[in-house]
C-alpha cells in the first residue's frame, strides 16, 4: 500500500500541487511499520450501508482498529460489529461511545440531520472526526461548525472522497494547462431509475431506514447524490457559487415522500461560469457524469474515467433552414480521447480508500485535510441554497456572512 501511495504522490506533485504536501506526509506515515502503540483506535457511528462500506475498507488498513460501533437499528449494528476488531464494543447511544477515552477518532455515517449534533458532541469529547457528506443539514449549522472546529485542536475531515481521487486532479491539471480554453459551463447529473428505498423488516423502522424520503432528515437528491458534484465544481473553480436558481418536484414516485424525486438547479460562479446540477430518480441514462465545457475542448467525467473532446474551428458550407450556402460552424467532437491519470500499471483503489488514508495520516502528522470544514461548509450552503431556490421559485444568493 505504501508503494501505491508513493506513486500517487509523484503524480500529484507534477499536476495537482494543492494536495502534494498532504499526501507526501501521508505516504511517509503509512510506509513505516506501525507499532501497536501507534494504532489508532476508531469508533464508527452509523453502520448502515455507507458505514459498513467504510468499515470494510478500514479493516484492511494498517495501523487502525475499529474498536466500537454504534447504531440504533439492530441489523445495522450487527453488520458493523462483524467488520470490527476482535473485542470491539457495541453501542446504541453514540454519547456512550464518545465517553470512551481510549477512542482516538470517530467516523460519523448517519442521516444528515444527525451530522451536526454528533459532530459537536465528538468535538466536545476530544475526538478527531471523519464526517460523511453533506456536512450539515442547514446554513447556521455549517457556519457554527466552522467556528467550533477552528477552536478545537482536532482533525476534521468531510467525506468528499473525489477530492482525493487522481482522476479529478488530472482534470484540474488539464484545466490549469488551458487544454479546454475558456470554461463557461459545467453540466452535472446524478440520475437513478429507482424509488431509492431500502427494504424494511419492521414497519416501525420505516422512517429510520428510509430517511432520505423526508425533508426533516435530509435535503433529498441534492444533498444525498449531487453533493459530490457540487463539491467537484467548487474544487475545480476554487470558488463557491454566487447565486442559484432551481426547480424540483415529486412527479414520479407518488409514495408519500416529501423530498424531490427530480431537481434541476443552475449555479452561477465568479466570471459568469454556470453549473447545472440535475438529479432524476426515474431514468438512469448516463447515471453519473460531469461535463466541463470550454471553447477549445470538453471534458466528460464518468465514474472512473474521463474523456476529452476537441472543438473544431473549421467553417464549412452547407444548408441551414433551407438556405443553401450558409456557413455552419461544425463541432467535430466525434470519439472522445480517454484522459490518462495515475501511474501506468498502478492499481486504482476505491476513492474512499484514499480519503480515509489521508484522514489517518493527518491525525498522525497534525496536517489539515484537503476536504475540511471550510470546503464542507461551502458545499452544505450551496446545497441548501439550491433546495431553497426550488422551494421558493426565487433566486438565492450567497451572502457575505456565509464565508466566515
Amino acid at each position: 500500500m505504501a508503494t501505491n501511495l508513493t506513486s500517487r504522490r509523484q503524480f500529484i506533485e507534477t499536476g495537482a500541487t494543492a494536495l502534494t504536501g498532504l499526501l507526501a506526509v501521508g505516504s511517509a506515515a503509512w510506509a513505516r511499520p506501525t507499532a501497536k502503540a501507534d494504532t489508532l483506535r476508531l469508533g464508527m457511528i452509523g453502520t448502515g450501508a455507507r458505514g459498513a462500506g467504510l468499515a470494510t475498507l478500514i479493516r484492511n488498513m494498517p495501523g487502525v482498529e475499529l474498536v466500537a460501533c454504534c447504531d440504533t437499528i439492530p441489523e445495522h449494528l450487527q453488520k458493523g460489529m462483524a467488520l470490527a476488531a476482535k473485542g470491539a464494543k457495541a453501542y446504541t447511544d453514540y454519547r456512550k461511545l464518545l465517553d470512551d477515552k481510549t477512542i482516538d477518532a470517530v467516523v460519523i455515517a448517519t442521516p444528515l440531520y444527525l451530522h451536526y449534533p454528533m459532530a459537536v458532541a465528538a468535538i466536545q469529547a476530544g475526538k478527531h472526526i471523519y464526517l460523511e457528506k453533506s456536512m450539515t443539514y442547514d446554513i447556521p449549522q455549517a457556519i457554527d461548525l466552522v467556528k467550533k472546529v477552528r477552536d478545537a485542536n482536532l482533525i476534521f475531515q468531510v467525506g468528499y472522497q473525489y477530492r482525493y481521487y487522481d482522476l479529478y486532479h488530472r482534470v484540474k491539471e488539464v484545466i490549469n494547462q488551458n487544454w479546454l480554453g475558456k470554461i463557461t459551463h459545467f453540466e452535472c447529473q446524478y440520475n437513478r431509475n429507482s424509488n431509492w428505498r431500502f427494504p424494511v423488516s419492521d414497519p416501525k423502522l420505516e422512517r429510520a431506514i428510509n430517511w432520505r424520503m423526508h425533508r426533516e432528515y435530509c435535503g433529498g437528491p441534492l444533498s444525498e447524490l449531487c453533493a459530490h458534484e457540487i463539491d467537484v465544481v467548487n474544487f475545480m473553480l476554487n470558488a463557491h457559487p454566487a447565486k442559484v436558481v432551481g426547480v424540483g418536484g415529486i412527479n414520479y414516485w407518488k409514495d408519500g415522500r416529501d423530498t424531490y424525486d427530480n431537481i434541476r438547479t443552475v449555479y452561477e460562479y465568479p466570471n459568469g461560469v454556470k453549473a447545472s446540477v440535475t438529479s432524476v430518480l426515474s431514468n438512469a441514462y448516463n447515471g453519473y457524469s460531469i461535463r466541463i465545457l470550454g471553447d477549445k475542448a470538453t471534458v466528460e467525467i464518468l465514474r472512473d474515467k474521463a474523456y476529452i473532446y476537441a472543438e473544431s474551428t473549421n467553417n464549412v458550407r452547407g444548408t441551414v433552414d433551407g438556405v443553401t450556402g450558409a456557413t455552419i460552424a461544425v463541432t467535430t467532437q466525434g470519439k472522445g480521447v480517454e484522459l490518462d491519470f495515475g501511474k501506468p500499471g498502478e492499481p486504482k483503489l476505491e476513492p474512499t480508500t484514499y480519503a480515509l488514508q489521508d484522514f489517518f495520516a493527518c491525525i498522525r502528522t497534525k496536517k489539515q485535510p484537503f476536504s475540511n470544514v471550510e470546503t464542507g461548509r461551502d458545499g452544505s450552503i450551496a446545497i441548501h441554497l439550491g433546495n431553497a431556490a426550488a422551494d421558493t421559485e426565487t433566486v438565492q444568493f450567497w451572502k457575505p456572512e456565509y464565508s466566515v
